[in-house]
């Protein structure tokens, strides 16, 4: 749904944008549920939610799905411990992982931009996309911020975050065969620019 307001298009959210937005933060607080791993001394643990970063911003589009990681991070702000390893409130936000976590919200935001952008989704388009956006933008945002707050310098953090990669590799893989097979099954759920409400 779109107003027009003095010849400029504005976007609303709507009951089922919202209940989408809604499903999506919700889907990203559940794969925080299995816990978190920290390997080899990294402040930043390892856990399965950057998967409902990348899903968010590839199913729901690039507005959507920041929003979805926007209305997860607020509740974990507030006090719920969503975050893997049950982490809430704001504390986590000057820790270790806060870049990660505005990284998230860029992230999906990428994701969704570049899934938007594709003529045809397939697997390879949002591999790439998740790829880009859920592992490059959020190390990108994520790394510096570690290391300003850890006191660790940048090239060695960026070397203790090597240890993420492989892990979200596969994720950008999950994320790239669940969107391609939405896509076939389902392709209305993939929202794209012109197609709001």
């Amino acid at each position: 749904m779109t107003d027009t307001v003095a010849g400029t298009t504005t976007r609303t959210t709507t009951t089922a944008d919202a209940a989408r937005i809604a499903t999506f933060a919700a889907l990203i607080a559940v794969l925080g549920l299995p816990g978190s791993i920290a390997l080899f001394g990294n402040a930043v643990p390892i856990t399965l939610q950057t998967l409902g970063v990348m899903l968010a911003g590839a199913i729901l589009g690039a507005r959507r799905g920041a929003l979805a990681v926007l209305t997860l991070l607020a509740l974990v702000a507030a006090g719920l411990p969503l975050l893997a390893g049950g982490r809430g409130g704001l504390g986590v936000f000057v820790g270790p992982s806060a870049g990660y976590l505005v990284g998230f919200v860029a992230g999906a935001f990428v994701v969704g931009w570049l899934v938007e952008r594709q003529r045809r989704v397939t697997f390879l388009g949002v591999l790439a996309a998740a790829l880009a956006g859920g592992v490059g933008v959020v190390y990108a945002v994520g790394i510096p911020v570690q290391a300003l707050l850890t006191g660790v310098p940048l090239p060695e953090t960026a070397m203790l975050s090597l240890a993420f990669l492989p892990g979200d590799v596969l994720k950008a893989l999950a994320c790239a065969a669940v969107t391609a097979a939405v896509a076939r099954a389902y392709p209305s759920a993939l929202r794209r620019p012109g197609q709001e409400g």
